[in-house]
């Protein structure tokens, strides 16, 4: 029924199933259990699975030691919220295919899992390709994988979207 009621969503945001299929996309689940990751400076809280939550904490801390300063600005997003910025795109003029550079559908957003960071630094504006030149970035891409985080859209990737230096998944090999 889930995948249905996706189907038909999809369909009402102008989000073909071949679009889809041509993407290669993954279909997320959205976690069922979270907890309270970090609270933004703006107050917002950021919530991920308890295992993600873990590695997190501990890779913050290793990169504060280090001298680096990373926190998140977006982690777990549900479906309906993804909708959301969907039409917000739409509202603004921007058309499917583009939207799909830069935004999951509904339901293939690694964010409905409760294990997708989006991570900035002081100093560099929020979800900008800026943040491969931050030092931040350079540690993460050296010590990322000690903490089974992984950069999720690199230049190139196969999805489609546009390369974003500031996402990162957990998810232990």
């Amino acid at each position: 029924m889930k995948a249905l009621a996706n189907n038909q969503l999809l369909i009402d945001l102008g989000i073909s199933p071949e679009l889809i299929t041509a993407r290669n996309l993954c279909q997320y689940e959205e976690a069922g259990s979270l907890q309270l990751a970090e609270v933004g400076e703006d107050g917002r809280e950021h919530l991920l699975t308890s295992e993600a939550a873990v590695a997190w904490h501990c890779m913050k801390k290793a990169a504060e030691k280090d001298g680096e300063i990373i926190f998140i600005i977006s982690a777990f997003r549900s479906i309906s919220r993804q909708v959301e910025i969907i039409r917000g795109k739409i509202e603004e003029g921007l058309s499917i295919e583009d939207i799909l550079t830069i935004c999951a559908p509904p339901g293939f957003s690694e964010h409905h899992t409760g294990r997708a960071l989006d991570l900035s630094t002081h100093g560099i504006e929020n979800l900008s390709e800026e943040f491969e030149n931050s030092t931040a970035f350079e540690w993460l891409n050296r010590n990322a994988s000690r903490y089974f985080f992984s950069l999720s859209y690199p230049r190139g990737n196969s999805q489609g979207y546009q390369f974003e230096p500031w996402h990162w998944r957990y998810g232990p090999t």
